[in-house]
């Protein structure tokens, strides 16, 4: 077998036997290339740049909370095995939650090798439904940092916490001391203001700059904010050395697909939260 890595960062395999013709590509210039990357090798630099306030392994799974603020930080990331027959893992992950009064999420991904597209379909067979998807992409950082963003950009404010004003931008809090504490944690991490107009949220781990939390005010949308916040935050990330970006988006978010699009990202997979539901599960045959 063949292994072969396009531009994107997929990995594709084929039979030598099918091979006819090939040529050595020359390599990019280092700061221009793109990256490659496994499915785990993104999966554990995402649990890091997104953490739970608590978490506990089931085999080779980890069960995430933090209150309830996002899902990413209150699913199960099933990297492996959980230890246990299906059914009993999915039931202690159930139980587990409840524990919490949080409702039980799997994060499953499908698209690169190593991903899990047999655990979202069992899961699927037994009742759970699928409450959103998301993509992870990723591309060259130079790229990005290399931008020409006028003006905007000299304005804008790189700190390490996240204070009223960003958090009040980002929208999705109800919690500020629960959010924070997410939001904090991570190898690097780095909050860009651009006051009144946009925020970001950088996480640098290694080689790889991890975004999040890009959001523009509503007025001042397609004027080039979200993208001066990013090239302000790859010149971060360059200077700590890292050398490829990946970030995670909604499949149904046109807008922000459409930034990244321009900015050189490329799918390399996608992500699943399947949500557990009591009347689903029963209707399905579930055996608890």
């Amino acid at each position: 077998m063949l292994t072969i890595t396009r531009k994107s960062g997929e990995t594709v395999h084929i039979s030598e036997s099918s091979l006819v013709a090939g040529k050595i590509v020359p390599p990019a210039p280092a700061r221009r290339r793109g990256p490659a990357a496994s499915f785990e090798e993104l999966a554990r630099v995402g649990a890091r740049a997104w953490q739970p306030l608590e978490s506990e392994p089931l085999g080779e799974w980890t069960l995430r909370a933090a209150g309830g603020f996002t899902r990413r930080a209150n699913s199960v990331l099933p990297l492996g095995d959980p230890g246990a027959p299906l059914d009993e893992a999915l039931a202690r992950v159930t139980s587990w939650y409840a524990e919490r009064e949080l409702p039980a999420y799997v994060q499953t991904a499908t698209g690169a090798a190593g991903t899990q597209e047999l655990l979202g379909a069992e899961l699927e067979r037994r009742g759970w439904v699928n409450e959103v998807s998301a993509e992870v992409r990723i591309a060259a950082l130079a790229p990005i940092a290399d931008v020409d963003t006028g003006a905007g950009a000299r304005e804008v404010r790189l700190t390490r916490a996240p204070d009223e004003e960003w958090l009040g931008m980002y929208g999705r809090v109800k919690d500020p001391e629960v959010a924070r504490r997410v939001l904090v944690a991570g190898p690097s991490v780095w909050f860009a203001t651009l006051p009144g107009r946009a925020i970001g949220r950088l996480v640098v781990d290694g080689r790889w700059a991890g975004f999040a939390a890009v959001e523009v005010d509503p007025e001042h949308r397609r004027a080039g904010l979200g993208t001066a916040v990013m090239a302000v935050l790859a010149r971060q990330a360059l200077e700590e050395g890292a050398s490829a970006a990946w970030l995670q988006v909604e499949a149904d978010n046109t807008g922000a697909l459409a930034l990244y699009d321009g900015l050189g990202f490329a799918r390399h997979h996608a992500y699943h939260h399947f949500r557990y539901r009591a009347e689903a599960a029963s209707a399905a045959g579930d055996p608890r």
